[in-house]
């Protein structure tokens, strides 16, 4: 589904030169739940954001379904993130103008299509959010922000969903939920690549890619 071939990416040059990754290759399949950890300046983020397209390579590619979208151009990149692509970030990014319903909906409204209001009120059901659909971002609590998130980034059926450090602002016992409810994500069949530098967390995917300089230097299947 997802393949990530001799992904390298260099900032700046000469002496200034920062290798962030160095040839990472992967292969991603459908319904797998893979966690990317490594210390920080590991290049845990630059990989999701070179996959995500939000960062470019230096050398390598990236297939996604038979299709190479590396080099894709910046309008092409976008409809493949809209479409394809569900983001869940360690800062939720929810507009404080919208209502949560609203918000779900978003990825709706930027790809020009109208309605959906049924599906993301059943996402919202799903995340235990359907009754404050109506309220706005700033009377929910940090996890239930990032339960909105998580919901948003599932309206458009994505091939895959990127979270980055998805419970990097919360207590542990409101992170365990949010850890919870991607793995229901995932066990009813969504592809997920998360960032993370928490163990626990890390052994809620079925297998851990650790960085570190910019490589691959081990990967285990979860005890879990």
């Amino acid at each position: 589904m997802l393949e990530i071939k001799g992904a390298t990416k260099i900032y700046g040059s000469g002496t200034a030169k920062i290798m962030a990754l160095d040839n990472v290759s992967f292969r991603v399949n459908k319904g797998d739940f893979i966690a990317i950890m490594g210390p920080s300046g590991s290049g845990k983020s630059t990989l999701l954001n070179v996959i995500g397209g939000l960062d470019t390579l230096s050398r390598g590619r990236i297939v996604l379904n038979g299709k190479r979208i590396d080099n894709l151009s910046e309008e092409a990149m976008v409809s493949i993130r809209r479409k394809g692509m569900g983001y869940v970030f360690q800062q939720y990014h929810l507009l404080p103008s919208l209502s949560v319903l609203e918000n779900v909906m978003l990825p709706i409204a930027l790809s020009g299509k109208k309605g959906k209001d049924g599906k993301a009120l059943h996402l919202l059901r799903m995340v235990g959010l359907d009754k404050r659909a109506q309220q706005r971002p700033n009377q929910l609590s940090g996890g239930e922000q990032q339960r909105v998130a998580i919901a948003r980034a599932l309206i458009n059926n994505p091939l895959i969903i990127l979270a980055d450090e998805p419970t990097g602002n919360l207590d542990q016992k409101t992170g365990r939920e949010i850890l919870d409810l991607l793995k229901r994500v995932n066990e009813k069949g969504g592809t997920i690549i998360m960032v993370t530098h928490n163990n626990e967390a890390a052994e809620r995917a079925k297998e851990i890619i650790v960085l570190q300089d910019g490589r691959i230097v081990d990967r285990k299947t979860s005890t879990k």
